[in-house]
């Protein structure tokens, strides 16, 4: 049972480059203030591993936004992750190609677009929604918006640990460099750029557990009667 109450349709925005624990932060913060968390990286990390699968170029927008279309129809999404035609592909989902891929894909505007009214109808009914444009494009109405990050190390350390966790060999110095350069395109990009939007409270996780990012938050949404205590 969750030990807070989230006000009616609450939408919480937490966005933040790769590696900034979003992901976790926004699983337990749903877990205690009982709402859906919706991650929707995993959107674009589906799109780009179906493109890898099907062999779409990265760079073909119109072919990207045409397979996402076809895609909408067999998709299944849910706390624990996300299916396609009837199979979960969550797993295959972390990979650094398909991150890399996904990256790719979600600087294109078509791909973007197709998504978007999709993410939006589903957080209307109140959710925990991350990514990296979340407070800026999707969700620009939130009424409780953080940016969560950490150095540039520490996100590297984390998902170095993630990838050996899952079994894949890497080397650290690899996984760092990748990772800035994933921050400069997804910075970079022309449409729907990683932001922190200017309403967002930002909270930098290097030093802190999650249970401690997690508190700050809850803290934060209890001040601004956006929850309230179960019992």
């Amino acid at each position: 049972m969750s030990e807070w109450i989230a006000a009616a349709g609450l939408m919480v925005a937490i966005d933040g480059p790769s590696g900034s624990g979003k992901g976790t932060v926004a699983k337990l913060l749903a877990e205690e203030i009982g709402l859906p968390v919706l991650d929707t990286g995993l959107l674009y990390r589906l799109t780009g591993a179906v493109a890898l699968e099907r062999g779409v170029e990265l760079d073909n927008e119109a072919a990207l936004a045409e397979m996402v279309g076809d895609m909408l129809t067999g998709l299944s999404w849910s706390s624990d992750g996300i299916g396609y035609d009837g199979e979960d592909w969550t797993p295959r989902l972390r990979t650094e190609a398909v991150g890399a891929a996904a990256s790719t894909v979600a600087a294109k505007p078509l791909v973007r677009e197709r998504l978007l009214s999709l993410q939006q109808q589903l957080a209307q009914a109140g959710c925990i929604m991350d990514g990296r444009d979340i407070g800026t494009v999707v969700l620009p109405d939130a009424p409780a918006k953080f940016f969560l990050t950490a150095s540039v190390r520490e996100r590297a350390r984390r998902r170095w640990s993630q990838l050996k966790q899952m079994g894949h060999r890497g080397d650290l110095d690899e996984v760092l460099l990748d990772l800035k350069k994933r921050d400069q395109r997804d910075r970079e990009r022309q449409h729907a750029p990683l932001a922190q939007a200017s309403d967002a409270i930002s909270i930098d996780s290097t030093t802190l557990r999650v249970d401690e990012v997690v508190d700050r938050m809850l803290g934060i949404l209890e001040r601004r009667q956006l929850i309230k205590p179960s019992a």
